[in-house]
């Protein structure tokens, strides 16, 4: 497969990933994004994507979820290429002084710079509790309701019991599939209008709710049919399963980062001030993953560095031509990039 060629890559599309892509729109660098994600937005959708942030300046409150709409309606000039739902899995350095980069959905990057914007790390999904389960990955187990077939008549299997489970199960049970929700605890995270509409659908028959934890499964034909349930009471019971929808919520994790021959200070990346570039020229951290004397985690000095680190990239990416700075008040050649004046 050709690599796709490119001058800045960003790994972390999150609210610094975001701001990245328009600090080096300014600059006139369109941006490749891959993030472990099916979605752009990071921590600020999985972790507070509807609670309140104070401290974003010019916006006395705003949820996470604004937030990252805001940053993409204002990314939307720079057309960046955005990678969803897949993981950088080696970064190496090409005679010719470029990285070259291969992606767990086995594409193929080359790029001038790398900037890591991967916060606490890549969100991957938790795992299902059964082992033997995992061979169904991809084909029968998912972890996310796009992964699974289109117009799936069997039946499915939700199992988890917060938010993002109970929204899957109501929006497949919408589509008129066969759904049964699988939670260890009677008791779901959840805001109670959804609540309402679990019991509304349970009530009508439209959905299954199980209390219980899967202990085993059974296939035929080498394929999944059914999982054996440990019921509160001491009971067991096998619940048919066509397709296993898991949604137990994401963890960060390192990854492959690890492995890049990047120095690491307590799970972070020490960077220069200066640039915010790591110890291996044309790599930059940005935001979560960085660490420097003084370093504080919050949004707002994730785009501070995101601009410096922009900036310092030029000389790698147009060495004869150096990075001016402008004011978006008055340049035309930003307002052009801008489509604005």
């Amino acid at each position: 497969m050709k690599p796709t060629a490119t001058d800045a890559l960003i790994i972390g599309a999150g609210p610094v990933g975001l701001f990245q892509v328009f600090q080096l729109g300014l600059q006139g660098v369109r941006s490749h994004v891959i993030d472990a994600l099916p979605y752009v937005g990071g921590q600020c959708i999985e972790l507070y994507a509807d609670k309140p942030i104070y401290d974003i300046p010019a916006l006395s409150v705003c949820t996470g979820r604004e937030l990252v709409q805001r940053l993409q309606a204002q990314i939307a000039p720079m057309h960046a290429s955005f990678h969803l739902g897949t993981l950088v899995e080696s970064l190496e350095r090409q005679t010719d002084g470029r990285f070259a980069l291969r992606a767990s959905d086995g594409t193929h990057y080359v790029t001038k710079t790398v900037f890591i914007a991967a916060g606490v790390g890549a969100f991957v999904p938790r795992a299902f509790p059964l082992a033997d389960c995992q061979p169904y990955a991809g084909s029968q187990m998912h972890y996310h309701p796009s992964a699974l077939p289109p117009g799936a008549d069997g039946a499915v299997l939700v199992f988890g019991g917060d938010e993002h489970a109970l929204d899957w199960a109501l929006a497949l049970c919408a589509q008129g599939r066969s759904v049964t929700l699988l939670h260890r605890r009677a008791q779901l995270q959840a805001p109670a209008a959804l609540l309402q509409a679990l019991d509304t659908a349970i009530a009508t028959g439209r959905l299954r709710f199980v209390v219980g934890q899967p202990i085993a499964s059974t296939a035929v034909h080498g394929r999944l049919c059914s999982l054996r349930v440990a019921l509160a009471d001491g009971a067991t019971q096998d619940l048919e399963v066509d397709q296993l929808l898991v949604a137990l919520g994401l963890s960060p994790k390192l990854g492959p980062l690890a492995h890049w021959g990047l120095a690491l200070e307590r799970k972070q990346i020490p960077v220069n001030t200066e640039n915010f570039q790591t110890t291996e020229p044309g790599i930059f951290a940005v935001g979560d993953i960085n660490t420097y004397p003084g370093k504080k985690k919050l949004i707002l000095s994730g785009f501070h560095e995101a601009t410096l680190a922009a900036f310092g990239a030029m000389a790698l990416i147009a060495p004869e031509h150096p990075a001016a700075l402008e004011y978006t008040t008055t340049s035309k050649r930003l307002h052009r990039i801008l489509g604005v004046g």
